[in-house]
């Protein structure tokens, strides 16, 4: 038997049984994937390609994994690029939604008085507000990091926002306006 012809038979026998298993899979297990159906078909079409150059033992297996890996990387970049498909182009607004300079002005002002703001905060205050509010780490990651109590952080924290927000209103900005 050609060579083609038993990895037509392999195929049918082994792999495509399991087209909608893998389609049900993919569709529960990664929701935020946009098209199934094409991670379905490049798997089929990764598993063709792969067996052609190696043996390949559970067929189901080594598919669905496939597909985990593709999904995942698909993920991935709508993340890293997140962009939104259009069907109507004519739908589209033309008029820019950059800030006019006004906004932008006014935005950036309150940018330098939110950075004043925790500037003027005692230092280690300042260094905890910093890495649980700006740079994003979680309570215990920043009293790890600064071999603190948990409670500690969360009080140095209350205690920054505070005096950042009173002094944000002695300069006439409320706090919420400033991102704060």
């Amino acid at each position: 038997m050609p060579p083609h012809t038993d990895q037509a038979r392999w195929f049918s026998e082994e792999v495509d049984p399991h087209r909608g298993a893998l389609r049900a899979y993919v569709q529960r297990a990664f929701p935020g994937v946009r098209d199934v159906d094409d991670v379905v078909q490049d798997s089929l079409l990764r598993i063709w390609t792969a067996r052609a150059s190696r043996q390949i033992g559970c067929a189901r297996a080594f598919l669905f994994k496939i597909a985990r890996h593709r999904a995942l990387d698909l993920l991935r970049h709508d993340q890293a690029s997140p962009l939104v498909g259009v069907r109507d182009l004519a739908a589209l607004s033309v008029a820019e939604d950059a800030p006019s300079p006004a906004d932008a002005l006014s935005t950036t002002e309150k940018i330098e008085l939110v950075a004043a703001a925790i500037a003027d905060l005692p230092d280690r205050c300042r260094e905890i507000v910093v890495l649980r509010k700006l740079s994003g780490l979680s309570q215990r990651e920043v009293a790890t990091r600064l071999g603190l109590s948990e409670r500690t952080v969360e009080v140095q924290v209350a205690r920054g926002t505070r005096r950042c927000a009173d002094f944000l209103r002695r300069r006439g900005l409320n706090a919420p306006d400033a991102g704060f």
